[in-house]
């Protein structure tokens, strides 16, 4: 196993210092925003957004998984409702239609439970019109990101993805969602994202809310 990064924050900071010659487009317009997905990818986006002088917000999505395999992704689901399926997976654990319909809704509800959490009673930052950059601490089977992407397609004016590593199977398919990606690192073999962390604790809601609150008193409003 290679360990890659120290924790989340380093990675962020390692993946600031790409996106400012890589996004010099994006970031000229004026209009970016660095959205974190809870609640892992919180910290590398805080470290992004100080980095390039960019508003920071979180972008709920939640994984689907798999009934008695939870940390298994059969799809997943991003504020607003989007909700993309592995059809590899629910065929390959004949998953029926109606326990895929209760892990939703009970997404669903975690969903709201944390946009409430996470700002205070703050409205979601203004997204219509803007280059929105995507942020998580690893993608393995991209279920959450490719949600997220989606979700966003309709209403940001381009919808980047950054993350410090990913399986490049599945960096080469958020290629084909997704206006941009920037990864650091395609290690394999990849088995999971905190693999390649010498710390992957849990990040916390208490971490996340303090992040937010920090960002909010180092930047313009969103």
């Amino acid at each position: 196993m290679v360990i890659i990064f120290q924790d989340r924050r380093q990675a962020g900071l390692a993946l600031a210092q790409v996106l400012r010659d890589e996004l010099e487009e994006e970031l000229s317009a004026g209009d970016a925003i660095v959205l974190g997905l809870p609640r892992g990818g919180v910290p590398v986006a805080f470290e992004i957004a100080h980095g390039l002088h960019l508003p920071l917000d979180v972008f709920v999505v939640r994984k689907l998984g798999v009934p008695g395999q939870e940390e298994l992704a059969m799809g997943a689901i991003a504020s607003g409702g989007m909700v993309v399926l592995q059809s590899d997976v629910i065929a390959a654990f004949s998953i029926q239609k109606e326990t895929i319909d209760a892990v939703v809704a009970r997404e669903r509800l975690e969903i709201q439970r944390r946009e409430t959490a996470y700002r205070d009673g703050r409205p979601p930052a203004r997204l219509d019109g803007r280059a929105v950059i995507l942020v998580d601490d690893g993608l393995a089977t991209g279920a959450t990101m490719t949600a997220a992407v989606r979700a966003l397609r309709p209403v940001a004016r381009r919808v980047l993805v950054a993350v410090p590593v990913a399986a490049a199977g599945t960096r080469d398919e958020l290629q084909r969602e997704a206006d941009r990606v920037v990864c650091l690192e395609t290690p394999e073999p990849f088995h999971a994202v905190g693999e390649f962390y010498r710390n992957f604790d849990q990040t916390s809601d208490a971490e996340v809310r303090a992040l937010l609150a920090q960002a909010r008193s180092e930047t313009p409003a969103a």
